[in-house]
């Protein structure tokens, strides 16, 4: 069973007290850049706090700048009942995603 996504919220900037909400269960997350709405992450996973907390939030490279500042992101949870569940809700959104981005929709 798959309940509906929660709302956007801006995730945790590295360094400051801030606390993620997702739920300590099975489920799908989505993390998006705040300012254009690009993909960031997406992920069916068997606990979503736990996978948003350990998310990688900024770019780890040898040739990047080591003072780049993270990008702004913002991020939604959906809970389902089971990892099952999740990974099936998770793959028909890419299914009706790869659609749209076809121009088959």
């Amino acid at each position: 069973m798959i309940s509906t996504w929660s709302e956007w919220k801006r995730y945790p900037r590295p360094g400051r007290a801030e606390n993620i909400e997702a739920p300590i269960s099975p489920g799908i997350y989505e993390v998006r850049v705040a300012g254009t709405g690009a993909l960031h992450s997406f992920e069916a996973v068997d606990n979503v706090a736990v996978a948003l907390a350990q998310l990688q939030v900024g770019s780890r490279s040898w040739f990047s700048r080591r003072n780049a500042k993270p990008p702004e992101l913002e991020y939604r949870t959906c809970a389902t009942s089971s990892r099952a569940d999740a990974k099936a809700a998770a793959e028909r959104m890419i299914g009706r995603r790869e659609t749209y981005m076809n121009g088959t929709a």
